[in-house]
């Protein structure tokens, strides 16, 4: 799959780079082709980034925002929720002899990125952002009712019949016991 947003570093001039971004429907079609097990069925993101050379190393700052379609962590339903994000990431030369993916990072460094060859992969930039602004636990609302454990009903939606079963205490088989 051709990725879109592959940027010669030698295209990049002293004064920077601005880009203005619409990841539409096409851009996430393709992501969603590569990675189907996704947390999110759709999504539309507007922004911009901005990258500036400092000799080899490369500065990567932007700005997020837009909408995603997520499922709801309670009843499963989906839902469409705001998301925007600023980011700041510093793009080194990866070490000789190293591949970038095998550079352990300490935490001091988690806004410190590598790459190889002499173009930035800003699409790969942009789906992990992307993927940093999804939710742990996304709710359609913090009073979700979720799902009923026995028949599955929406709580949301509709009550359910199911008798609730009687609670029992964890000692009352001992009480059963003879001695």
């Amino acid at each position: 799959m051709k990725k879109t947003l592959q940027i010669a570093i030698h295209s990049i001039p002293d004064t920077g780079k601005e880009l203005s971004l619409h990841l539409g429907k096409e851009w996430f079609g393709r992501w969603f082709d590569e990675d189907p097990s996704l947390e999110f069925s759709d999504a539309t993101i507007t922004g911009s980034v901005d990258l500036a050379r400092h000799g080899r190393d490369i500065l990567v700052r932007g700005r997020l925002e837009g909408r995603l379609t997520l499922s709801c962590g309670r009843c499963l339903e989906g839902f469409a929720t705001p998301v925007a994000a600023d980011f700041d990431l510093l793009l080194v030369p990866a070490p000789q002899g190293v591949r970038p993916e095998e550079e352990e990072l300490s935490a001091a460094n988690l806004d410190l990125d590598f790459y190889t060859g002499e173009t930035v992969d800003l699409e790969s930039i942009l789906r992990e952002q992307i993927i940093l602004m999804l939710p742990l636990k996304p709710l359609c609302s913090e009073s979700c009712q979720g799902l009923c454990p026995r028949c599955g009903a929406i709580l949301n939606r509709e009550a359910c019949n199911c008798q609730a079963a009687k609670a029992e205490s964890p000692l009352a088989r001992l009480a059963k016991l003879k001695v």
